[in-house]
């Protein structure tokens, strides 16, 4: 029946961009009771993925697609990025000095396999030296096997579409795994499959009509990944992350999360925006201007309150988390050290009100190449990549701040959000309305 569901769904083109960039008008329920509260050990995390840091990008999809359009100006070339395949010591130990004890990166496909069969020994043992630094610093490794890329080989046999797909990928994560699973280390098989499906669908590579077979290959693949984590290492905590929209969480619920929630150790929530009564600018994300959406921070708790009721017994980690700036500027003025502190603040609220929160990635460490350009900003760390040869990483508010939450775990009690809530948010009516959720009361403390 499902299946039925979803080839229906997956016909107009609206609905698929519209699941991939933007909320929906769907109206979120659950009924299941929230689980117990967050264990000890929180997770205090960076993200970063490969394709958008390291520079010296292998021959993929993405790499393609920018090759491709760059020289028109469409986007920007990617060319080294910022360069972390070499100043990776200096990224890491940047985490480190802010208390960071989880580190999460993706490991790109395309450099570890560049022919199919043929595993490149160097790139293996230069992530074995950036997994190494990582552990060094006493923090734990949280791996992407896939993030939106793949290897050009297998883009010329159809990509994610491709009958060989899925096999190819569970040699690639038997691989991988084996190599690096244990010590508690952390995995997330694909990144928001969604999100991926809408920049295959920018890239050409699928259309409308494929969306069923895309998402049913992710799952299929998913669980290869999910098996080959837990034979390499029985405790392992395996997820495959997915964005909240916050109009369309059922939906998306059922397209994504039901399918695998058998096959996942942690929920992986990617939080960025809330939509209310008066906050429509989410529909901005829509054509990628990130910095006109005006931060919803109080927008967390709603996100982790809907998953643990979907899927209770199930921890919950916000593998992505971040408020971009354009040109490492915005409009409405808000710093980054504020939007992190009024963050936490809230997901202090929901653990004391006995959700079960293990973790926080912030998105991102530096500055990256997003997805065409770099002039949507999402680091702790700026870095001017156009402007500034050097590539020397320059510490934002958010900097101080995230050192001083994770050395307190969390903010005070006596700290109140420098962003008023929105009022009446649409994801969750008419309780948002009626009861909107409050932030008096005492807080979680969250130790690393």
């Amino acid at each position: 029946m499902r299946a039925v569901v979803i080839r229906a769904l997956a016909l107009p083109v609206a609905v698929v961009l519209a699941v991939a960039t933007a909320p929906l008008l769907w109206a979120s329920a659950a009924a299941a009771s929230p689980g117990p509260g967050a264990p000890a050990g929180f997770h205090w995390g960076v993200a970063t993925s490969g394709f958008q840091v390291e520079g010296s990008n292998p021959d993929s999809n993405w790499k393609r697609y920018v090759d491709a359009t760059s020289p028109s100006g469409q986007t920007d070339p990617v060319g080294d990025s910022v360069d972390f395949w070499n100043r990776y010591p200096e990224d890491v130990a940047n985490a480190a000095a802010m208390g960071v004890n989880t580190f999460r990166l993706s490991v790109e496909w395309a450099r570890i396999e560049p022919v199919k069969g043929r595993y490149d020994a160097e790139a293996l043992a230069h992530y074995d030296r950036i997994i190494d630094t990582i552990r060094s610093h006493g923090m734990t490794p949280m791996i992407t096997m896939v993030h939106y890329v793949y290897p050009g080989w297998l883009a010329d046999e159809g990509g994610m579409l491709s009958g060989t797909a899925v096999d190819s990928f569970g040699r690639f994560a038997e691989l991988i795994t084996d190599r690096w699973a244990g010590d508690g280390t952390m995995w997330v098989t694909f990144n928001e499959p969604l999100v991926f499906f809408k920049h295959e669908m920018t890239l050409g590579r699928v259309g409308p009509i494929d969306f069923s077979r895309f998402l049913d290959t992710v799952v299929a693949a998913h669980r290869l990944g999910y098996a080959a984590a837990h034979r390499a290492d029985p405790a392992a905590m395996v997820t495959m992350n997915e964005a909240y929209l916050p109009l369309a969480t059922d939906f998306t619920d059922m397209l994504i999360g039901d399918r695998v929630s058998d096959v996942v150790d942690y929920v992986g929530i990617d939080y960025y925006y809330g939509v209310a009564a008066n906050n429509l600018t989410a529909i901005n994300a829509a054509w990628d201007d990130f910095a006109a959406v005006r931060p919803q921070p109080e927008g967390i708790y709603e996100a982790v309150k809907h998953y643990a009721r979907a899927y209770p017994g199930k921890p919950i980690y916000i593998v992505e988390n971040g408020m971009p700036t354009a040109d490492g500027g915005r409009a409405d003025g808000i710093e980054r050290g504020d939007f992190l502190r009024d963050t936490v603040f809230w997901l202090q609220r929901a653990v004391a009100d006995g959700y079960p929160v293990i973790g926080y990635n912030h998105w991102s460490l530096v500055d990256n190449y997003e997805w065409g350009d770099y002039s949507a900003r999402f680091g702790l760390y700026r870095v001017d990549v156009l402007a500034d040869p050097t590539l020397t990483r320059r510490p934002t508010s958010g900097v101080e701040a995230y050192q001083d939450i994770i050395a307190a775990g969390g903010v005070g009690d006596s700290y109140r959000p420098v962003l008023p809530a929105a009022w009446c948010s649409l994801a969750t009516i008419p309780d948002s309305c009626l009861d909107p959720v409050s932030p008096a009361g005492p807080l979680a403390t969250l130790a690393g």
